[in-house]
């Protein structure tokens, strides 16, 4: 098993629902919690995306000297960067960091934070543009090894002799890691990426989940590996621990609460919707499984 930690790109609070007590986005901060992953043999850490965290690309390049062993997981954006660019940026980083790149697809699932980006697409126009886009992403680094090049004319993308000239060390190319629960999502999943990751779902509806990308990636002569999304509660006790997740709502009032799951309606992914699900905003029924708070 292989843990990751992640670095706070939108800054760091300890209460949901106020900013008591929280830390704005600080490199000195981020430097720092980079660098106690990387003493205490952490595999890596996610960088969060989207418009309200500093650039995921940035802030990791910057944490590349402080850190030996650290692997980065960071974002790549079908339609915020041509699929050449992140293949260049995918190159360049992976030489710089010797080897320490993991990329993260993200499609997104707020329409209207992707229009702020200057993407137009609904639901399904999204996959089929990850899909091209990923396709042209992987052939440029696969290629690079012995120097050809590539043409794609797709629905969505086109390129023509694209060619990367400094290949990642990583061979074909850092591996793919991606996440979603929708049907498009998962075909995507099959076909293209290297790690499949989950929400904290509750153990049988994980399992259904896996199940299901298993099949379908065996039928395209595949595996992959699978990881799951959790933020973590230690204490000494489980009673302390419960204490900890109950202090972390102390401040959190019903007009909040309301305002996120507004919120959650709106954006279109099926990941998300299956986590509002699980507690329908109320504060009772936040213990969907043993020890699985939601």
């Amino acid at each position: 098993m292989k843990i990751f930690w992640f670095i706070p790109t939108h800054g760091d609070s300890r209460y949901l629902g106020t900013s008591k007590g929280a830390r704005t986005v600080d490199h000195t901060y981020m430097k720092q919690i980079a660098v106690a992953a990387d003493n205490l043999g952490y595999e890596g850490v996610l960088i969060p995306t989207g418009r309200s965290c500093e650039d995921p690309w940035l802030v990791a390049a910057s944490l590349i000297d402080a850190t030996t062993r650290l692997k980065f997981l960071v974002a790549l954006r079908p339609g915020v960067t041509t699929p050449a660019l992140a293949a260049r940026m995918t190159g360049t980083f992976d030489r710089l960091s010797n080897g320490r790149l993991l990329l993260n697809l993200v499609t997104g699932c707020d329409e209207q934070e992707l229009k702020g980006d200057g993407i137009f697409e609904d639901h399904a126009t999204r996959y089929q543009t990850a899909s091209e886009y990923t396709t042209i992403w992987r052939e440029i680094l696969t290629r690079s090894h012995t120097g050809e090049s590539f043409t794609f004319n797709g629905e969505r993308l086109q390129v023509e002799d694209a060619k990367l000239l400094y290949p990642p060390l990583q061979q074909p190319y850092p591996p793919l890691w991606f996440g979603g629960s929708s049907e498009a999502a998962q075909t995507l999943a099959a076909e293209q990426v290297d790690s499949y990751l989950t929400w904290g779902e509750p153990p049988a509806a994980v399992k259904e989940k896996i199940e299901q990308l298993k099949t379908k990636a065996a039928a395209k002569g595949r595996t992959l590996s699978y990881g799951i999304r959790l933020h973590v509660i230690v204490r000494e006790t489980n009673e302390a621990a419960w204490q900890a997740a109950d202090e972390l709502l102390s401040h959190v009032n019903d007009d909040t609460i309301a305002a996120a799951q507004a919120k959650f309606a709106q954006m279109d992914s099926v990941g998300q919707q299956r986590m509002a699900a699980l507690h329908g905003g109320r504060r009772d029924n936040l213990e969907i499984s043993p020890n699985l708070w939601a």
